[in-house]
């Protein structure tokens, strides 16, 4: 099963207060520039994965943060899940259509700053 919650698009022509403390879009951009948010986007932008694999490819995250981090952005609708019945459960997870559209330019910034950054010197 798939799921995902869809967030209410503002009316044609009308834009998000997001300086207003209720706006939906604040609660989106904190879980994207969370902590782990900014990481589970950039690893899923090629590939599907199961909670382990994306566990193992974010080092330092716990299983708990990174459970709470999925569910949020499987709330905002940036990420899918999918579980399939079997022993233990396999659940995957990869990005939407939405998910994707905000990945893209993490990734582009985040190889913008690694293009950058000198190389570290060994010692």
């Amino acid at each position: 099963m798939v799921g995902g919650v869809q967030r209410r698009q503002a009316e044609t022509g009308e834009r998000y207060d997001v300086f207003h403390t209720d706006c939906p879009a604040r609660d989106v951009v904190d879980h994207v520039t969370s902590r782990w948010g900014i990481w589970v986007l950039i690893s899923l932008r090629s590939n599907d994965l199961r909670f382990y694999e994306l566990r193992e490819s974010i080092q330092g995250i716990s299983e708990k943060m990174l459970a709470q981090t999925l569910r949020a952005l499987v709330q905002d609708g940036l990420v899918w899940r999918e579980v399939e019945p079997t022993t233990p459960p396999q659940v995957t997870y990869g990005l939407t259509e939405f998910g994707q559209d905000i990945g893209e330019p993490l990734t582009a910034l985040f190889d913008r700053i690694t293009q950058r950054l000198s190389p570290r010197s060994a010692g």
